[in-house]
């Protein structure tokens, strides 16, 4: 153990320095760091086991990241008021990290590795994510655990047109592009983003301006390591290996290559690749023990490896025959489903999704919840991924951080041309994957996209996706792989996912393999990209150029009404009760909130006549009644002198006796009737008492002949209304005379 800590200082040239600090906590893990910025803290530690487990034939490692409450002064909401398991944010950095740092421990290394990464501290402007990756590097360089670089990741974002390393999150916000890029010293590891339709040249400017901020961390982290004084990397056991065994593998070649070269689908490829693997392991003989067929199977697949790049490389054709930039054959169908709001199959090759809409009020809204922030979120995607989409059988499990990752890309390229918060439905898109051949989550981009416009989304353009590969040979030989299947995946060097519109990238995730990728084969990539996304994009158009007019007759019915701030407790009424009837009367579900100085109804309905029911509730509570208006009104209640009658809603007024009808009417009986429909006009207002004075004769013809009478207060007793007649009368007294 250390006897004192020790630190290093990073300096972006913008925002609080950034320190990494060593030997204060967690003394006891293979390697601690502490990574501070501002009041933002993360601890990351680094455990790895001495040996492998026996028969252990695959690196084991785990990456959690985790977000503690109290770093923000926060308790968490569940019931038992403890942190329970990982978020989907906290699965989305810990994949960002893990796929960062896998490809830096050595091929033949087995033994376990854990990598912790805890949010201790936080602030309010400081993005913990963009620090994560680079408090596991640290902590990993200070220890003698096996690693072959040190690596750092950053946050590239583009505010107005300027690049900010690791924006705050008050930048972030209205920064049109969003790149996560995680790098060594000399290569591109990791990218993942979103952005506004930015272009190919823009990405890799962001590429450019992260790899220097990363190796100004990068070189911190050596500093650290020296301070510390770790000697050299701990040994290990390699996995037994025999030349002899390789050597009898070693003829299979061409057979493999006649496999390869044959074009044929998934199963059948397969079907052939394991019938000559259990033709090779029967030709060892009866005396080969379990270890001996082991290794002939690894060396099989490293001899299939080999020889498919080498095709690919040396024939510039792929596993399916296509061409290097061929896209599969492309099937989409939209309105397939009766009762979804929107739906959507989309079939290329052997990736198959389908895809449905819903239309949800504002009340199915999502809750995202972190230490930093608690926010809500209108849009949801949901990726689902069942066994039998790859003929296996696997017991069905909640979402795994695979399937959260690719939802959340699929989510974050469709969310860049969904409406704004304007728009009142809640959109939840579904995605359950039916066949999988490479590259499922760019089957829901268009899935998606296409969903989301047979359901009458107000969404401009499409966006499609496509997932390239890259093969390299030491010779310089290289192969761009456009629309790759789930077997050149395994096979090749980079993994590059590009969604986007026909004007420009809308989402990105990349891991790349191999060093020395240079910025010239990063264009060539992008460009093939570009192509390949327009080819798939010109089909979906195709299949349905432009989002429905309106949503689907099943669809829940929608209108946005926008109030003064005064009236928002009159619609809602005492205890609730007025906003509760004007739902149970018309089969709506409203939602009210107060935004800046005004209210926003949203007012939702399965059929058009609840809907302007409610719409016209609501805009007779906040109406203000204007004299000389006519209005179609309800009779509510008879009484002698008149009726009582609701000309807006919940507004009512007195259509006196005398203004029913020119004619002098001596009573109410069989004139109007209660729940009859009258047109009134409003033709006057008391403003004392605030009463509705209404006329049902105003708006008839005057009889010919018909001569005005005077005033009631001016006429005499006996031609005054009953009413009038039958009030009892007040003698008035006279001042008393004052005595002399």
């Amino acid at each position: 153990m250390l006897s004192q800590p020790i630190s290093s200082i990073i300096d972006l040239g913008n925002g609080p320095k950034i320190s990494l600090e060593t030997g204060r906590l967690a003394r006891q893990a293979d390697g601690s760091v502490t990574v501070t910025q501002g009041n933002c803290v993360l601890l990351a530690t680094v455990v790895a086991n001495k040996e492998a487990r026996e028969g252990q034939d695959f690196f084991p490692l785990s990456v959690d990241y985790m977000e503690k409450f109290a770093s923000a002064g926060r308790i968490p909401g569940s019931f038992f008021k403890r942190e329970g398991r990982l978020s989907d944010s906290e699965i989305l950095i810990s994949r960002l990290i893990d796929r960062a740092l896998r490809p830096l421990f050595p091929e033949d290394y087995f033994c376990e590795v854990q990598v912790i990464v805890t949010l201790i501290s936080s602030d309010a402007e400081i993005m913990p994510d963009a620090l994560a990756c680079l408090a596991a590097s640290a902590a990993l360089a200070v220890s003698d655990v096996p690693i072959k670089e040190v690596i750092s990741e950053v946050r590239v974002g583009r505010k107005d047109g300027e690049y900010i390393v690791n924006p705050t999150r008050s930048e972030l916000a209205v920064c049109d592009m969003n790149f996560m890029i995680a790098a060594t010293e000399k290569n591109l590891m990791m990218v993942e983003g979103e952005s506004s339709e930015c272009s190919e040249e823009d990405l890799v400017k962001v590429l450019e301006i992260a790899h220097d901020a990363i190796r100004l961390q990068i070189r911190a982290q050596h500093e650290l390591r020296e301070k510390v004084g770790v000697q050299g990397k701990r040994d290990y056991a390699k996995p037994a290996e025999n030349e002899e065994l390789k050597n009898k593998v070693a003829p299979y070649r061409q057979k493999i290559y006649e496999i390869s070269k044959a074009a044929s689908a998934k199963a059948v490829r397969s079907e052939a690749y394991d019938a000559l693997k259990k033709e090779l392991v029967e030709s060892l003989g009866e005396e080969a023990t379990d270890d001996d067929k082991k290794l002939v199977k690894k060396y099989f697949e490293d001899l299939k490896w080999e020889t498919v790049r080498d095709m690919i490389l040396e024939d510039r054709i792929r596993l399916d025959g296509r061409q290097l930039d061929e896209i599969r054959p492309l099937n989409m169908e939209v309105d397939i489903l009766p009762s979804p709001h929107g739906a959507a199959l989309f079939t290329r090759g052997e990736t198959q999704s389908l895809t449905t809409v819903t239309l949800g009020t504002p009340l199915d809204e999502l809750l995202v919840e972190s230490a930093q922030v608690s926010e809500y979120s209108k849009f949801i995607l949901h990726y689902n991924f069942p066994p039998f989409s790859t003929g296996e059988v696997k017991f069905l499990r909640g979402p795994g951080r695979r399937e959260v990752g690719h939802g959340n890309l699929a989510q974050r390229s469709l969310r860049q041309l969904m409406p704004g918060n304007d728009y009142p439905y809640t959109v939840r898109v579904v995605s359950d994957i039916l066949e999988s051949n490479g590259s499922s989550s760019m089957a829901t981009v268009c899935a998606g996209s296409l969903a989301l416009m047979d359901a009458g989304v107000p969404f401009p353009k499409h966006v499609s996706g496509i997932a390239m590969g890259l093969i390299t040979r030491g010779d310089g030989k290289y192969a761009i792989l456009s629309d790759i299947l789930g077997d050149e995946d395994h096979l090749g060097d980079m993994d590059f996912k590009v969604t986007g519109t026909k004007d420009g990238i809308c989402g990105v995730q990349m891991d790349i393999k191999v060093d020395g990728l240079s910025m010239q084969t990063m264009r060539e990539a992008l460009e093939q990209a570009r192509r390949g996304r327009l080819h798939i994009l010109e089909a979906m158009y195709a299949c349905i150029p432009a989002a429905r007019e309106e949503v689907k007759p099943h669809a829940p019915r929608m209108e946005k009404l926008f109030i003064e701030k005064e009236f928002i407790g009159a619609v809602i009424g005492p205890g609730g009760k007025i906003i509760q009837e004007i739902q149970r009367e018309t089969g709506t579900t409203i939602n009210l909130e107060e935004v800046g100085n005004y209210g926003e109804v949203s007012i939702f309905s399965k059929d058009k006549e609840g809907l302007v029911k409610a719409v016209n509730w609501v805009k007779g509570i906040v109406a203000v009644p204007e004299v000389g208006e006519v209005y179609e009104a309800k009779v509510k209640s008879i009484m002698p002198y008149g009726a009582f009658v609701e000309f807006i809603p919940g507004k009512q007024g007195l259509l006196h006796i005398s203004e029913v009808s020119w004619k002098r009417l001596e009573t109410m009986e069989g004139v109007l009737n209660e729940g009859d429909m009258v047109k009134v006009k409003l033709i006057g207002l008391d403003p004392k008492t605030g009463k509705f004075k209404l006329s049902r004769k105003a708006l008839m013809p005057k009889p010919e002949g018909y001569q005005e009478r005077p005033p009631r207060e001016e006429r005499p007793r006996e031609d005054r209304p009953r009413e009038d007649r039958e009030r009892p009368r007040v003698e008035k007294h006279k001042p008393r005379e004052e005595n002399n």
